[in-house]
Order: structure tokens, then C-alpha cells, then sequence
């Protein structure tokens, strides 16, 4: 079985720390639209802006909160918490701060021999390794804030930024800069 790309602790720190980081940026974006633009149906994969941010925090607590530190049972009876299923922003703003905390909480107790480990996912065939798990939940959180860019476009509001660079080196330390108009 070939190895992931997210080989260490750091690692994956870094990859949490951006997906955070960009997932609060999109957050908030979407909280300052008016709540019937956040929460109408836009035919996207989870329906609505906010639902969609509210599966993207499923998909890390699943992986990073409860399949990569051993915890599969309990998933059948989290999916079902009240808490899991926000229905405006403060109840989504609580459970943020409750999947990201405890998914730093499982990277701060991996070593690198934990990112070789296989898992398994319920819902999906086969074995992972816990660095996969890192690039799922990143690639997932891409595609569904893919959705969200998309949808925002649609409705002629302008995305947030969300590149690496701009994220993890922020200005001044390697971001990219906004070319100045000519005069």
C-alpha cells in the first residue's frame, strides 16, 4: 500500500490549520449574507450555503474526531446528536468550535508512525491510512466550498480568499499581492 503525502504531525497540523482557517472564512461569508440567501435551496450537493458547511464540519469530526483515533462505534450514535444538526449560526459556530478543537486534539496525540496506520471508514470499501484521512477531509472541504464558490457566483457575490499561500503565509510573508491598478 503506498503512503499518503501527509507523513507527520506537522503535517498534518499545517492541513488542519488551513482548513480551518479558509471553513472560518467561508463561514463567515455566508453569515453575512441575509439568512434566506444562506439557507435557500441553491441545488448544490447539500442543498443550501449553510447545510453544506455544516456537512464539510461532518466529514472532519467523522474522520479526524472518531475513525483516526479509534473511536468508529460511537459514530452511529453521534450522526444522531442533536448538537451535529445546527440549525443557525450559533448552534454551527458551537459545533465548530467543538470539531476543531477536537481534531487538533487528535493530531497532538499522533506520532509518525500513526500517518502509515490503516483505518476504515462504515460507509466506504476498503482500508485507509491515517494520512489519507488528513487528505480527505482537505479534499472534501475543497470540493464543497467548490460548490459554495459556485453558488455565491451565481447569486453575483464575490468569494473569499482561500488559496494556501494567501492562508497559511498571509501578507507579507509570500502572499501573493492584488497587482495595483494602472494609474
Amino acid at each position: 500500500m503506498p503512503t499518503s503525502l501527509v507523513r507527520s504531525a506537522a503535517e498534518a497540523r499545517e492541513l488542519l490549520d488551513y482548513n480551518r482557517a479558509v471553513f472560518d472564512r467561508f463561514a463567515r461569508r455566508v453569515a453575512r449574507l441575509p439568512r434566506r440567501a444562506a439557507f435557500a435551496e441553491r441545488e448544490i450537493g447539500h442543498h443550501t450555503l449553510f447545510a453544506t458547511l455544516v456537512h464539510i464540519l461532518h466529514v472532519h469530526e467523522a474522520w479526524l474526531v472518531y475513525i483516526v483515533p479509534g473511536r468508529t462505534r460511537e459514530l452511529t450514535r453521534r450522526f444522531s446528536e442533536r448538537d451535529r444538526h445546527p440549525t443557525d449560526w450559533k448552534g454551527l459556530r458551537a459545533y465548530s468550535a467543538r470539531v476543531w478543537s477536537s481534531a487538533a486534539e487528535t493530531v497532538d496525540h499522533l506520532s509518525g508512525r500513526d500517518f502509515a496506520r490503516t483505518v476504515r471508514a462504515p460507509w466506504m470499501p476498503g482500508t485507509y491510512t491515517v494520512g489519507d484521512a488528513f487528505l480527505q477531509t482537505t479534499l472534501e472541504e475543497a470540493h464543497h466550498l467548490g460548490e459554495v464558490i459556485a453558488a455565491l457566483w451565481q447569486a453575483d457575490v464575490a468569494s473569499t480568499r482561500m488559496t494556501w499561500i494567501e492562508v497559511t503565509r498571509g501578507p507579507g510573508r509570500g502572499a501573493a499581492r492584488r497587482p495595483r491598478k494602472p494609474p
